[in-house]
């Protein structure tokens, strides 16, 4: 069984994640127009209904910890799996309205609603471990 590292362009190796190709999903990270990066997993299903975004900036080390954690709970398999949500990472300082927004706030976590708005999800404790992170973003997903 062969492990494939994927990361974000510029980003450094404590942001790559692993996943087994027995989990038959990939990751693409592929940059926006908005200079900042979606991770998506390519799945059976076309498109996903699930989206999430990170609003982050770099040298935020509660974002970075909070990245990574997403990337491997979204690896993880069981009746909270995460493999169909789309994670869109957005850097604030790429735009004005997102960094006075959010500047005291990150990481903010929203998912995306069907009509295309957001909502801002409780935050996340960086002591969580990634199965209650994985856990907590499914049952907001569902609500």
């Amino acid at each position: 069984m062969g492990i494939a590292v994927v990361a974000a362009a510029g980003a450094s190796s404590s942001m790559a994640f692993l996943r087994t190709r027995a989990q038959r999903a990939r990751w693409v990270l592929t940059p926006l127009a908005s200079s900042s990066f979606s991770a998506k997993p390519i799945s059976s299903s076309a498109s996903s209904s699930r989206k999430l975004v990170l609003y982050s900036k770099p040298g935020c080390c509660l974002c970075d910890g909070l990245k990574e954690k997403l990337l491997v709970a979204f690896t993880l398999s069981g009746p909270d799996s995460l493999h169909d949500v789309e994670l869109q990472i957005r850097d604030i300082t790429s735009n004005p309205e997102w960094e006075k927004a959010y500047q005291y706030e990150i990481p903010v976590l929203a998912k995306v609603l069907s009509d295309g708005t957001e909502e801002t999800l409780p935050r996340l404790s960086p002591r969580l471990g990634v199965e209650l992170v994985q856990k907590k973003i499914a049952a907001a997903l569902k609500q």
